[in-house]
């Protein structure tokens, strides 16, 4: 079965969690829109969703599903979003759509972090997807030194700019074997708006599509 299958199979799997009156936190990515898709059959049962990005607010207008802006609640029932990369700890590397800084806050405002992701999502240490960093842009050259030392190789996200005016940095080479101690260390950097490993924020629950069906994976 190839991974568009594997993702659609999880980014349905996500409805199971979707409570009748709910505001729904909507992450950004292929997965995710396959989940936006699926959302849209419960529309008519759910109170509207908040997004982590333009693209992800796109889709679901053309839905009929009704999106509120975060800033007018202080906590959500539940978020659904995707990774790049996600560890045995349920710690995970986002950002490879650009949307780490919305998809970070809203996770730490939810209740719940459902993450729906392909069997090719989990590793044993993060690192081998490049690490996204959302940075502003008089920061550059600075924070491409600090990356540098610590082992990694840096590289400018040419062209993309993200819904907050931004720039990112791709971090490759490296092998993250304590990622809350390196989330806390980049995220310290001045310049840097947020780094896309998710680890003092973990997932609570992943759905991964697997050839066997879906593997349900909940957080002890």
């Amino acid at each position: 079965m190839n991974l568009n299958k594997l993702k659609k199979k999880a980014a349905w799997a996500a409805l199971d969690y979707i409570r009748p009156g709910t505001i729904v936190g909507v992450g950004t990515g292929t997965t995710v829109f396959y989940f936006i898709e699926a959302l849209s059959t419960k529309k008519h049962l759910i109170y509207g969703a908040v997004s982590s990005s333009n693209a992800s607010t796109i889709l679901l207008k053309k839905q009929g599903i009704e999106v509120f802006n975060l800033k007018n609640f202080s906590s959500l029932n539940i978020y659904v979003d995707s990774a790049d990369e996600i560890n045995h700890q349920m710690q995970m590397i986002k950002g490879g759509g650009g949307a780490l800084t919305r998809e970070k806050i809203i996770a730490a405002m939810s209740r719940k972090f459902v993450c729906i992701v392909d069997k090719s999502k989990k590793v044993d240490f993060l690192g081998k997807f490049p690490l996204p960093i959302e940075i502003i842009p008089m920061a550059f050259s600075y924070i491409l030194k600090e990356m540098i030392k610590i082992g990694g190789i840096p590289k400018h996200r040419k062209g993309f700019i993200t819904d907050d005016g931004n720039i990112i940095i791709d971090v490759y080479n490296l092998c993250i074997k304590d990622p809350i101690s390196m989330e806390r260390k980049i995220n310290s950097l001045p310049g840097v708006v947020t780094v896309g490993l998710f680890a003092s924020r973990s997932a609570d629950i992943i759905l991964m599509g697997t050839n066997k069906g879906i593997k349900t994976i909940k957080n002890k």
